[in-house]
């Protein structure tokens, strides 16, 4: 089933979200409903926050980011009560998007290295590391978990330029070609 996705200015965009455990009601149905959310909406990542959840969940496709043959490189893996454990490498800017934020593009300086600790679907605990697009995925819907979206990361002048454009989006006033929540619609 197709959410909604949660539009900019929704209070839950904003919350540092809690760990769930195994007995999550319908978590398999849950995390088939995320992915069905993000690839309608054409994502390459998604975070619960985005439909409405406050639980530390994501997913993450990034194959679609990689040239043709070279998907391989990307990754396909759910994300359940994720911990950042170190950010290293180079600062390197990217122009970064947000399904949550639609039409808005701006360059995000991460760093290009991450160590993560998470569980999966079958809450088997893995720490793994990832580099390059990977990690600027990985660190983008980490980032939602913890309340933070990448507007946070942009220079305040550019965040006031962006002032109207956000302001319209809370309100509804946007050409997403997905289903989305507004939390201020008029």
């Amino acid at each position: 089933m197709i959410l909604p996705i949660v539009a900019y200015g929704d209070k839950v965009l904003k919350i540092v979200c809690e760990d769930i455990d195994a007995n999550y009601p319908q978590l398999k149905e849950l995390i088939k409903n995320m992915w069905d959310t993000m690839y309608n909406a054409n994502g390459v990542g998604l975070a619960a926050p985005q439909v409405g959840l406050d639980i530390r969940l994501f997913v993450v496709d990034s194959r679609a980011m990689f040239d043709e043959g070279e998907e391989s490189k990307g990754i396909k893996k759910v994300f359940i009560n994720a911990t950042m454990l170190e950010e290293t490498g180079e600062d390197w800017a990217f122009e970064e998007g947000c399904l949550s934020i639609p039409s808005v593009r701006e360059d995000v300086v991460r760093k290009s290295k991450i160590k993560i600790e998470f569980y999966d679907e079958q809450f088997n605990l893995h720490v793994e590391e990832y580099d390059g697009l990977n990690a600027r995925v990985i660190q983008h819907e980490y980032d939602h978990i913890e309340g933070i979206l990448f507007t946070d990361h942009i220079k305040p002048l550019k965040k006031k330029l962006l002032h109207k454009i956000l302001s319209d989006i809370s309100r509804g006033f946007t050409n997403a070609k997905y289903k989305m929540r507004f939390p201020n619609k008029k």
